[in-house]
């Protein structure tokens, strides 16, 4: 593997939840890639130990380490911070990517799986947040950067997933609100907002045929994104590139929500 030298990220220390799979995984090797030193979260051991133990080798000893966090848990979340201050001294960079799906409509919705849904969605973000911005806060007024991934349906609504875009729009709203709290402590927060990505996540909607087309006919770049596209805009908001980007919501969707919903007049008069 190719380390790329970054001025902006070299020596830096991130922690990356749901880092064992899809964009979190894509993330956990753009950023070790750029010199970043990473702390990967997950319930996933066996693939977070097998990960550590492929970084560390193509990178060094202290390239990564893995830690075990259900993210819903309030002290596991600090757990996993202190990890990362056990292990590295410092924290610069935290990426709240872990997240579950959700399909059902409100009057068949079991409370247990709203709340599920909120608890690894919107709280985990809220726990993650509280122990990592004392760590950004300690270093002496270089701050840091978070980056909450958040969903285009936070951005507008989906049939039958409410508890999943209700957790997203609030990801949304809490970033620009968290944004404004920590100007002052030189800490940038946004959000990225992915559309249809390829990851284990969508794979049950991407394996249904009709689902699938019906997808790629209202993405107007009609494909689905990479994890590795999501996870390159990751590692530019963490850098100092990004030095001046707060409280920004930036879709990742092939272009589907600059779309009013409209039919292709064009395309429709082409074929007249």
């Amino acid at each position: 593997m190719t380390q790329t030298t970054s001025r902006s990220l070299a020596g830096r220390v991130a922690i990356v939840t749901g880092g064992t799979s899809g964009i979190g995984a894509a993330t956990v090797g753009e950023l070790i890639a750029h010199n970043v030193r990473v702390v990967i979260a997950g319930i996933e051991d066996d693939i977070g130990e097998a990960m550590v133990r492929k970084f560390c080798e193509a990178y060094g000893a202290d390239a990564a380490r893995y830690v075990h966090a259900d993210v819903s848990v309030l002290t596991e979340v600090e757990a996993m911070v202190e990890s990362a201050d056990k292990a590295y001294g410092r924290l610069d960079i935290l990426v709240n990517n872990a997240g579950i799906g959700n399909y059902g409509e409100t009057p068949d919705l079991p409370v247990e799986q709203w709340e599920r849904v909120l608890g690894i969605n919107l709280n985990s973000i809220f726990f993650g947040c509280k122990f990592a911005i004392p760590l950004m806060r300690r270093r002496n007024g270089e701050g840091g950067a978070i980056i909450n991934v958040a969903s285009i349906s936070g951005m507008t609504g989906d049939y039958g997933f409410t508890a999943y875009a209700a957790s997203k729009g609030a990801v949304i709203n809490y970033t620009r609100a968290l944004a404004l709290d920590h100007a002052r402590d030189n800490i940038r927060v946004n959000a990225i907002c992915p559309g249809l990505i390829d990851t284990p996540l969508t794979a049950g909607t991407l394996a249904i045929e009709a689902l699938h087309t019906s997808w790629l006919q209202n993405i107007p770049m009609q494909r689905a994104g990479k994890p590795e596209e999501v996870a390159r805009l990751v590692r530019f908001l963490a850098s100092d590139d990004a030095s001046y980007i707060t409280g920004a919501i930036i879709p990742v969707d092939g272009g589907i929500t600059a779309w009013s919903g409209q039919p292709n007049i064009t395309r429709i008069l082409e074929q007249i």
